[in-house]
């Protein structure tokens, strides 16, 4: 099935996607001795799940970065027991993961309404505490975003990242004739007739040795850890980083990015991936094609004439192959279908694993019924 689709595009400008905050808990009220009135808790801070917002919007709001709820009310004659100071509220967009500052995890945002408390209020002052208050949690707290994108773009510098996603959505991102084009991710939407959004992001650019955090390292497959899906962009003439540096095949480059994935995380090669051999429009690029197919068909032969660490641990599999041209459109609306196609049927799977898993929390319940302990026998 191919779906006719319209393009639009939007670049995020200083696209944020972690931000470091401090958060405080409000103090506790005072008590009253004479009395022995206590006083109102101290409101907590709590990060809240919402669409529509971003960190970028956090950050732009809130330059200061610090987030305080209020003091408990003091215990009086008129109200022996003091009110709770008002929480402190953070709206962040789904998809965020929260740690403190030394990676420790507090929890995670996945859907709308989501919250997790990060800064608890001081208590009131009563009788256990002399009537004294407690003073609030404080914390430093991060703000991590775990997917930026339905589909990541990953390949070496220079591969056509950045032409494929201005090809794809008819936008004019900078794009300059040296190697590293792109520092930070680029987000582009695909949106179909039926309004269907598909998001792609133009990762930065990876090279050799980005396991050990050479390049940009460790930024760069943290973002790929962000993406439901990956799309492999490779040349097919190959890739040179610098003329002091190997050229590698087609081939060659597939397997490099295999391997430097796999060194991270090897879970990130279960992500589906779609292999988009980029530039066909090149002078013999069809005769390459044909040897990029037999060499991809016939991986283990093809495998063993290069060392040993340049080759993955597993053979390369792809949920599709599609040749395209960048610059002349060749092969587009096909990928385009590809895309959609492959995450479609990816939320079919997991809404059938949702499925099953409430269906087998259902059966352990009725299974397991609970009996009032009057109506249990005795065992002697």
């Amino acid at each position: 099935m191919v779906w006719t689709s319209r393009i639009c595009f939007r670049k995020y400008g200083n696209f944020v996607d972690n931000i470091r905050l401090y958060v405080r808990g409000g103090c506790g009220g005072m008590g009253l001795p004479r009395l022995g009135g206590q006083g109102g808790n101290g409101g907590d801070v709590w990060v809240m799940a919402k669409n529509g917002v971003t960190l970028k919007q956090i950050k732009d709001k809130h330059p200061n970065k610090r987030f305080t709820a209020a003091v408990g009310s003091n215990s009086s004659v008129h109200a022996l027991r003091g009110s709770k100071g008002e929480d402190a509220q953070i709206f962040a967009q789904t998809g965020i993961c929260v740690t403190t500052d030394d990676g420790r995890i507090i929890g995670e945002l996945n859907n709308e309404g989501d919250r997790l408390l990060v800064a608890r209020g001081g208590q009131g002052g009563s009788l256990h505490s002399g009537f004294l208050p407690s003073k609030g949690q404080t914390r430093q707290i991060r703000l991590d975003l775990k997917l930026i994108a339905d589909v990541g773009l990953v390949g070496f510098p220079n591969a056509g990242k950045s032409s494929l996603l201005t090809a794809l959505s008819h936008a004019k991102p900078k794009i300059a004739s040296y190697p590293f084009t792109t520092l930070r991710p680029e987000i582009g939407k695909i949106m179909y007739d039926d309004h269907r959004q598909v998001s792609v992001a133009d990762l930065p650019g990876l090279i050799e040795g980005a396991h050990v955090n050479k390049g940009m390292g460790h930024k760069f497959l943290k973002h790929v850890e962000r993406t439901k899906q990956m799309m492999f962009v490779v040349d097919i003439c190959g890739f040179q980083l610098a003329s002091t540096t190997p050229v590698r095949s087609a081939f060659e480059t597939v397997l490099l990015l295999t391997k430097e994935l796999e060194l991270y995380k090897e879970e990130l090669l279960s992500k589906p991936t779609i292999l988009v051999i980029n530039k066909m429009d090149l002078p013999e690029a069809q005769d390459k094609l044909r040897e990029l197919q037999e060499q991809l068909e016939n991986q283990e032969e093809s495998r063993h004439r290069l060392p040993d660490d340049m080759k993955p641990r597993s053979p390369v599999h792809f949920t599709n192959i599609v040749p395209v041209s960048a610059s002349t459109g060749f092969g587009l609306s096909v990928l385009k279908s590809f895309i959609r196609q492959s995450l479609e049927e990816e939320d079919v799977i997991q809404t059938e694993s949702q499925r099953s898993e409430r269906l087998l929390k259902l059966r352990r319940q009725i299974s397991t019924p609970s009996l009032p302990s009057w109506g249990n026998p005795h065992v002697v």
